[in-house]
């Protein structure tokens, strides 16, 4: 009988232990079922004695967002009636203005950069602009969630947003809700035939490509556009991330992946997350051309991380400005039941030299510091905005025997884009230093201070004409083994 009642008592003993002190078990259980049970009888006696009829769902969904509200500004609850175009966002398709927002400590709603050819580029949304009302009212206060759910809505229908200028203009714009379909690789301007011209100096061939965002498919759209202009004698190329939001890791690292052979590209850790660190392969690797990386002020997120990835393992030449500092990685969970899902921040970026991209409050350091630094300021980005805006618009087709010159034909304006013209100043002296010694060393006519043209092929006398260097042998087709995480990070949703 004594030994029964001491193993009686052991067991219970062993089972109380066990319930206080594993992590997940009876007393973790307990206290969260207590906490379920608050939120149950709160909202049971709200319904049953609010002197007005209150919207169940609403006080639910009020209650998740106020407990995310306590986090950053990334990690939101997508009930599933928006978890389609959710989804459809993070694959660079969506309803709506194409804006991309984000929320600064103080709670300012400030436009990060809009979506080149979305309603709201061309109603004249600018990055760095001030969300001040949706449809004349007042957004102050709310969360980013919250704003974003006022932007968007039906196809067609428009809404009005009151905005703050970086110059202190406010405005008024209204715009038409459309699906929006982002391209995301782009030259440098249109010819007249309405396709790419992708150079900005002719001798030597200097290229440039633009990533607007990290979308599923850009890594597969930028190698496409650089094989192109391999083919036609490029020997440096300009990379574009300028006012890019991020979107994507896997891109992120995918792109490169195909610019470096070994090396750390990037790497994760969180919380409740083990290291994460993402290595480059050999399979598939571009030619060693020279690389220009730009960057400003609202280059976030994954264009961070290709542009810090490829400055730390010395395979670009940076130059802008300092980026914004999102370097927070975001995960979507399905909740059970058919609940919906959950945007959680689990983790930060660290770049190959162990610096944190992301911003802290109260942070002194952050982003991707450029090698070369050319402030602009907010009058130059709107010209410089202005300018490619005019570049990138499709021309009528043009009457047989008329002129087939790229619209973008050498002009003796003044320098526009100050970060563009530097880039393609060092570009051309990085090609010339690269030049094999067998190369006649001829002189190169100095770059004027003008904006970078795309000319077609420039004609020159024989005495001024700069030798090309040998071409670039594009790499075998090879099948490059997936190093891209599964996560998708991006920045806060897109109206």
């Amino acid at each position: 009988m004594n030994r029964e009642r001491f193993a009686w008592i052991a067991s219970l003993t062993l089972i109380c232990l066990l319930a206080f002190n594993l992590p997940g078990t009876l007393a973790q259980r307990d206290d969260e079922y207590s906490f379920v049970r608050v939120l149950v009888d709160i909202q049971r006696q709200v319904t049953n004695n609010y002197v007005d009829t209150v919207d169940v769902n609403q006080l639910r969904e009020a209650a998740i967002n106020g407990m995310l509200s306590q986090l950053d500004p990334y990690s939101v609850y997508v009930p599933p009636a928006q978890q389609e175009s959710f989804d459809r966002m993070l694959d660079g398709s969506f309803r709506g203005v194409g804006i991309q927002l984000d929320q600064l400590n103080d709670g300012t709603i400030e436009v990060v950069s809009p979506i080149d050819g979305s309603p709201a580029f061309e109603a004249g949304v600018m990055a760095g602009d001030v969300i001040l009302k949706v449809n004349g009212e007042a957004i102050a206060g709310q969360r980013l969630e919250d704003v974003i759910k006022k932007i968007t809505g039906q196809t067609d229908s428009t809404v009005t947003l009151t905005l703050r200028h970086t110059t202190g203009e406010i405005v008024d714009l209204t715009m038409k809700r459309q699906e929006i379909m982002v391209p995301t690789v782009k030259g440098y301007a249109r010819n007249s035939e309405n396709a790419w011209d992708y150079f900005v100096n002719d001798q030597p061939k200097v290229a440039y490509l633009r990533i607007t965002q990290f979308t599923s498919d850009t890594g597969d759209k930028l190698r496409s556009a650089i094989n192109e202009v391999l083919r036609q004698g490029m020997e440096g190329l300009i990379l574009d991330l300028r006012f890019n939001p991020g979107g994507r890791l896997d891109q992120a690292v995918r792109i490169i992946d195909d610019f470096i052979t070994d090396g750390v590209i990037v790497s994760t850790r969180g919380h409740n997350r083990p290291e994460r660190v993402e290595r480059a392969t050999v399979p598939g690797t571009l030619p060693p051309f020279p690389l220009i990386v730009l960057v400003n002020e609202h280059s976030a997120s994954a264009a961070e991380i290709v542009a810090g990835s490829l400055k730390d393992n010395h395979r670009a030449l940076v130059i802008g400005e300092r980026t914004y500092g999102k370097g927070s990685v975001q995960e979507l969970i399905p909740l059970d039941g058919d609940n919906g899902e959950l945007k959680l921040t689990v983790a930060y970026y660290y770049l190959p030299s162990g610096r944190l991209v992301h911003r802290k409050k109260d942070a002194t350091d952050w982003g991707v510091e450029p090698q070369i630094i050319v402030p602009m300021d907010d009058q130059q980005e709107q010209e410089m905005m202005r300018q490619r805006f005019q570049q990138e618009q499709y021309h009528r087709p043009v009457a047989n025997g008329a002129s087939t010159q790229p619209a973008t034909a050498a002009t003796t304006q003044d320098v526009v884009d100050p970060q563009l013209h530097q880039a393609v100043t060092t570009m051309v002296g990085l090609i010339i230093l690269q030049r094999t010694p067998q190369t006649p060393a001829q002189a190169v006519q100095p770059l004027a201070t003008t904006q970078p043209t795309t000319a077609a092929p420039k004609t020159t006398d024989d005495s001024t004409d700069v030798p090309a260097t040998a071409p670039v042998e594009l790499p075998a087709e090879t099948e490059r083994p997936t190093t891209a995480p599964t996560d998708s990070p991006s920045t806060a949703p897109q109206p």
